[in-house]
């Protein structure tokens, strides 16, 4: 690596000390900081990669840590922003499996009496209650039963 590509891994290094980091986050902090040379940028990256400062599972299980049990997203929603981040098929799987715990289920049903509190007396309350679940990224199934 050259000096550019030296500065520009210490500075992404540094941000993946703080905070867990997915290489799609770090593309194109990369590739602007390497005025766009792609191979160069994909270099560092791959550096980042073998150093361990970027682990794609790891960031999946932090992620969707966070987002089922601060967030209170459900397994769908978690799926659907870890494959925009590019992520593989394995990694989220492997990362529901450790967020998906009673807690989930505790913390849907938290929802739902809130949510259900503020529909006092609308006729379309289950529907809205369904609705406001699966926009959470919950299986119907789950829901239904507690709806």
């Amino acid at each position: 690596m050259d000096e550019a590509q030296k500065k520009v891994f210490n500075s992404l290094s540094k941000r993946c000390s703080g905070r867990e980091c997915c290489l799609s986050e770090l593309r194109p902090k990369a590739l602007t900081a390497l005025d766009g040379d792609s191979a160069r940028a994909e270099e560092v990256l791959s550096a980042l990669v073998e150093e361990g400062f970027v682990d794609e599972s790891r960031y999946a299980g932090a992620f969707a840590r966070d987002k089922a049990s601060l967030a209170g997203w459900g397994p769908v929603k978690i799926r659907r922003a870890l494959c925009a981040k590019g992520i593989g098929r394995e990694a989220i799987d492997a990362a529901l499996d450790l967020a998906n715990n009673p807690k989930a289920e505790e913390k849907l049903l938290k929802l739902l009496e809130a949510r259900r509190r503020s529909l006092e007396g609308d006729p379309q309350a289950r529907l809205k209650l369904i609705r406001y679940a699966l926009s959470r990224g919950y299986e119907y199934d789950s829901i239904k039963d507690k709806v």
